[in-house]
């Protein structure tokens, strides 16, 4: 058998994965073709990543101009721990100010402390924000993944 296929997560797999993970990064190409690659907190939606950032920073400029990006959370130190998702993407981006808040509120409470609930004040910052930000979409066109505990140290 392909050990390549012997270490690859199946659906299930990777959406418990990248449920677990909190830090995706994202690459885009910069405005001198060079990889710009940049660690984005995210929400998972459907097997697709989601992200926010400021409409003015230098990924959405990048998006805007090539709409391609890679995306991977990866976790693991030691060789045999080593599993990660990587997703060859489209951009979309959204910026109806509703659509900001909620995600930014689902985003907000995914990363508070467990239990943490959204204050009042806290959604008006958001809604203040929401103007100045855009919710990035990355709609993966290929996906591939690893995990290299099911080689059980065999290599």
């Amino acid at each position: 058998m392909n050990r390549r296929k012997l270490i690859e997560m199946d659906e299930a797999e990777m959406l418990t994965f990248l449920g677990e993970e909190r830090v995706a990064v994202v690459g885009s190409f910069g405005p001198r073709g060079w990889p710009h690659l940049m660690p984005l907190w995210y929400i998972v939606r459907d097997g697709e990543i989601w992200s926010w950032t400021f409409t003015k920073s230098q990924k959405v400029k990048n998006l805007e101009r090539d709409s391609r990006a890679s995306v991977l959370v990866e976790a693991g130190d030691e060789y045999a721990e080593l599993r990660g998702v990587q997703m060859e993407c489209e951009a979309i981006f959204h910026q109806d100010p509703e659509l900001v808040v909620d995600f930014a509120t689902e985003l907000v409470t995914r990363y508070a402390p467990e239990g943490q609930e959204v204050t009042p004040e806290a959604t008006e910052a958001l809604r203040a924000q929401a103007p100045k930000r855009t919710v990035l979409q990355f709609r993966p066109v290929r996906t591939i993944s690893w995990d290299h505990r099911k080689l059980a140290g065999v290599y």
